[in-house]
């Protein structure tokens, strides 16, 4: 599909979604910002990776980064 001209990338999703090559979406986990020493190690250095999004809202997060698939 041609993109129309003047398109622009929604920076609020830029910064929360990252796309691999690959296509996949990725997402950052929720609960790593403050209250850390009540989680366990493991629980921390999980929370530290990325997580994927589902295909369905991954479509949805593709159609505002224009740039990126």
């Amino acid at each position: 599909m041609r993109r129309p001209k003047g398109i622009k990338t929604r920076k609020a999703v830029a910064k929360r979604f990252r796309v691999t090559a690959s296509g996949k979406v990725l997402h950052s986990r929720a609960g790593r910002r403050h209250l850390l020493s009540t989680k366990n190690a493991r629980r921390r250095r999980r929370l530290g990776q990325k997580g994927q999004v589902s295909p369905g809202e991954a479509h949805k997060i593709t159609l505002n980064l224009p740039w990126n698939h």
